[in-house]
């Protein structure tokens, strides 16, 4: 789409934070254009943190943002809904310091999004073309973005565990549906580092409804798994929201390695700190739709 949105009418949805375990509300708001999205703490009067990768403050199994001392945690799995919807602008309107972690997943967020419906407004969005390789690299971990004529993720993760191993996934927009094929796919987390990580004051939040749980051969999640790689389809899920806050869509190649949000934030910084590596183009430049998605109704 050559032109930027926001969403048409307020939506509101509440639960837990799946760190911090306190209650949220989160209120989704239109913005005007070219506001980007924007996070308000309105238990703080209105507090405003952008989403933009200069506020990230830490990648600790979570992305958050921080300016002036005020947190927003837990932000990517709603960034990358937006993100999925084309929605260029918006107000997220918080009650406290972390997203509702609701399912999971980001579905939650993609029935908030069309239960906004969609606007469309007069400015030109505007995309980061990849003119040369970018590359972060970490041990065995391993993050790039490389010159292409439309948005596409190469994703391989690693675990020793027999419901995991190596997973490779590619995501095609265009030919595969986030709403069917990525929105679903749940946050996960091991039984063995549950402690450690209470300890830490992390997943005061987490349980089964929220977060799979892997023993050392299996589940304990009665329902069990949505689909067979769906730790690959997560941490997909994660990169598209953490790549948002670089506050323009990417038209590039980004393949991620062993990856997590530390890499994703650190990629996106690296792009934006090489001004050689891209430049904006309008969406006239675009070839493809960047994120395919069912039909959303649309407000001119």
């Amino acid at each position: 789409m050559a032109y930027q949105q926001t969403v048409a009418s307020p939506a509101a949805v509440s639960g837990v934070g799946v760190h911090t375990g306190v209650k949220v509300s989160l209120r989704l708001a239109p913005a005007p254009a070219n506001t980007g999205i924007v996070f308000k703490r309105t238990d703080l009067e209105g507090f405003a943190i952008e989403a933009r990768v200069r506020n990230v403050a830490r990648v600790s199994y979570a992305t958050t943002l921080m300016r002036k001392g005020v947190l927003i945690s837990t932000t990517e799995h709603l960034l990358s809904a937006l993100a999925a919807f084309e929605v260029d602008n918006a107000f997220v309107e918080i009650d406290n310091l972390e997203l509702p972690i609701i399912d999971g997943s980001a579905l939650p967020f993609v029935r908030l999004i069309r239960e906004a419906g969609l606007k469309r407004q007069r400015a030109r969005r505007k995309y980061i073309k990849i003119l040369k390789p970018v590359e972060v690299v970490d041990g065995g971990k391993r993050m790039a973005v490389y010159p292409s004529d439309r948005f596409f993720v190469t994703y391989r993760i690693l675990f020793p565990h027999p419901l995991i191993g190596e997973q490779i996934r590619e995501y095609v927009p265009g030919e595969a549906s986030y709403e069917r094929e990525i929105a679903p796919a749940r946050t996960f987390g091991f039984m063995e580092e549950l402690e450690a990580l209470r300890k830490m004051g992390l997943i005061r939040g987490g349980s089964l409804e929220n977060a799979i749980v892997l023993t050392r051969d299996g589940v304990i999640n009665p329902e069990g798994l949505r689909f067979p790689d769906e730790f690959c389809r997560h941490k997909m899920l994660d990169l598209i929201g953490d790549l948002a806050l670089l506050g323009h869509p990417v038209i590039g190649h980004v393949l991620a390695d062993r990856a997590g949000h530390a890499m994703h934030a650190a990629l996106a910084t690296r792009i934006l700190a090489d001004k050689t590596a891209w430049k904006l183009v309008t969406g006239a430049e675009v070839k493809r739709p960047q994120l395919d998605m069912e039909p959303v109704g649309v407000v001119a």
